[in-house]
């Protein structure tokens, strides 16, 4: 059994989520492994989602569709075991909470991202 979550801010993610929200957002492709894989479930409700996944070549197709500047990401708890954190936060549409999303992450031995999940959807808000 592994021990329980310790509260803190996940360093890593919270510093990902900070570059993502900016205008330099294209910084987080730095931050990556290069066997690095993730997936990004989005919904925006009703039903329907978008599942948004594979390696850097994907993460960039990601980026080139995001809304700069409209959509920010904040903390509402989270949690780091060694090289593994835990996000939970809101997405807020020009300040006002549009979903809650949860993210995991595990870092390489150097510290850069290997795994990404990221789950969001306005149907259950935490707030």
């Amino acid at each position: 059994m592994t021990a329980p979550a310790t509260q803190s801010t996940a360093a890593f993610l919270t510093r990902w989520f900070a570059l993502l929200d900016s205008e330099d957002a294209d910084r987080i492709l730095d931050l990556i492994s290069d066997d690095f894989s993730f997936s990004i479930l989005f919904s925006t409700g009703g039903g329907g989602a978008t599942d948004f996944h594979g390696g850097r070549a994907e993460l960039e197709g990601y980026l080139a569709q995001r809304e700069v500047g409209v959509r920010t990401h904040h903390l509402l708890t989270a949690g780091t075991v060694g090289r593994d954190e835990l996000f939970l936060g809101e997405v807020r549409r020009s300040g006002v909470p549009e979903a809650t999303f949860v993210a995991g992450a595990r870092l390489d031995d150097t510290g850069r991202l290997r795994r990404l999940m990221i789950g969001r959807s306005p149907e259950v808000p935490f707030t």
